[in-house]
């Protein structure tokens, strides 16, 4: 699998190569600037594009809007947006229309290569990876009136899980249940919350956090 990477930091730069190498990706370009990283998208053609949220000039949100056109204007490059805080705005306008093909974790998350590299070859196959701490902030936040109260705990891991970009084989893994069982909670979820049911993964997780941004 084919990576372009985009920070500032060469120290990160070159300790995320390093870190994507051993897992087995390829890496065939680096970048300092959003710019720059467009250009080298648009010469390689990877599998997928990691790049940090704040980089030169302002060090604002040019690495998400370097994210967003390189979704438009190369809609088969997966992208993985890596960011210091959890900023779940940054992580919602990013998978706003389609959660296929793209990720959104914490810098931390790098430190465990194999959770890392899984997340991004998920991406890359055309799945969702969306951080864990962030999931656990939209699920976790207070409403006056919580719809999300209903369910049970299980069914908030199973959902949590399903917002990352899980499938049901490693939500089954995870939770050490079986494939069934994790159906009958997905059932139960969509149920309860009133979402449409679907068998496609991205359109599951688009289905989930369109959900909880509307309960915003």
């Amino acid at each position: 699998m084919r990576i372009v990477l985009a920070d500032d930091s060469m120290l990160l730069r070159e300790g995320l190569v390093r870190l994507l190498e051993e897992a087995g990706f390829d890496v065939v370009a680096q970048s300092g600037t959003a710019d720059d990283l467009l250009r080298h998208v648009a010469m390689h053609k990877p599998d997928v594009a990691i790049v940090d949220i704040r980089i030169p000039p302002t060090h604002t949100d040019e690495g998400l809007r370097a994210a967003q056109t390189i979704r438009e204007k190369h809609p088969d490059v997966g992208v993985v947006v890596l960011s210091a805080h959890v900023e779940p705005g940054y992580a919602m306008e990013l998978l706003a229309d389609n959660a296929e093909g793209v990720g959104y974790l914490l810098k931390d998350r790098v430190s465990d290569l194999e959770e890392f590299a899984g997340a991004v070859r998920r991406v890359g196959e055309g799945g969702s990876a969306l951080d864990p701490t962030v999931v656990s902030e939209l699920v976790g936040r207070r409403r006056r009136e919580d719809p999300l109260e209903g369910l049970t705990p299980r069914e908030r891991e199973v959902l949590e899980a399903m917002a990352e970009g899980r499938s049901n084989a490693a939500i089954a893994g995870r939770l050490f249940v079986t494939e069934r069982a994790v159906e009958k909670h997905v059932t139960s979820i969509f149920q309860k919350l009133r979402l449409p049911t679907s068998d496609e993964n991205h359109r599951r997780v688009l289905a989930v956090l369109q959900y909880l941004r509307s309960l915003e």
